[in-house]
């Protein structure tokens, strides 16, 4: 009877985020035309991503480390394990953003406007790809524009409850570079309200508890230091998951 009501969720949580795609959706539109109104485009999504939680019946509870700026760009590198995880991102991010993720999501019914135009798809099979798509992520990063990514490339769809995943080396590299601080963030138990796309196990309303670590400068770091970097923030975002 339990799975039952959950799968139940699930269709109705699905239901919900297509209506107000669909309702958003001309809005989207005539903000996605021009670079100057992506500012509005961000708000238009963060007021989506709160109006499909209420209705779907989650509570997004943001833990701070420290206080994040509103002024301040960043990148932004979370654990992936949950559909849920792009609107929680959408609520977290301070001012201007954009997010970085597969060129499957140019398919995606929902997701395609801005993957077509504020956000970067990326074909993680093709180095070329992934070369222009980063090039073009530290583009933005330099005109202010804060970037979210999955550096594990894909939620694990073969672990349940959910292990975290090596990182790619791409977010880690582009920091240095161009000297933005990371903020790690811990989607702790987000897979417990919907794991993946919810097919196999169903979606439930309740409480999703994200971590936000302490920014981590990078200033003072060379592409030398990309490897131990990434270590230190696969550390940070994991020692939030161990007991969750």
């Amino acid at each position: 009877m339990v799975s039952i009501l959950k799968q139940v969720h699930r269709v109705y949580s699905v239901f919900i985020i297509l209506l107000f795609a669909l309702l958003f959706y001309p809005f989207y539109y005539l903000s996605a035309k021009n670079t100057k109104t992506y500012g509005l485009l961000n708000r238009l999504r963060k007021l989506n991503s709160s109006m499909c939680a209420f209705f779907i019946g989650v509570i997004f509870r943001f833990s701070f480390e420290e206080p994040l700026s509103d002024d301040q760009t960043y990148i932004y590198c979370a654990n992936h394990t949950s559909n849920l995880d792009i609107m929680i991102l959408c609520c977290l991010a301070r001012g201007r953003f954009h997010f970085m993720g597969k060129d499957e999501l140019l398919k995606n019914p929902v997701l395609k406007i801005f993957f077509q135009t504020i956000d970067i798809p990326v074909n993680r099979e093709s180095k070329i790809s992934a070369f222009r798509a980063f090039k073009r992520a530290g583009e933005n990063l330099e005109k202010g524009m804060s970037l979210i990514i999955f550096p594990e490339g894909r939620i694990d769809d073969e672990h349940y409850p959910p292990k975290l995943m090596s990182f790619k080396n791409g977010p880690f590299r582009l920091a240095i570079e161009k000297k933005t601080a990371i903020v790690p963030v811990s989607l702790t138990n987000i897979w417990k309200r919907m794991w993946d796309d919810g097919v196999k196990y169903g979606s439930t309303p309740g409480v999703c508890d994200i971590y936000i670590h302490k920014p981590v400068l990078t200033t003072n770091l060379t592409i030398n230091d990309s490897d131990e970097l990434k270590d230190r923030i696969f550390d940070l975002i994991n020692s939030k998951l161990a007991d969750k």
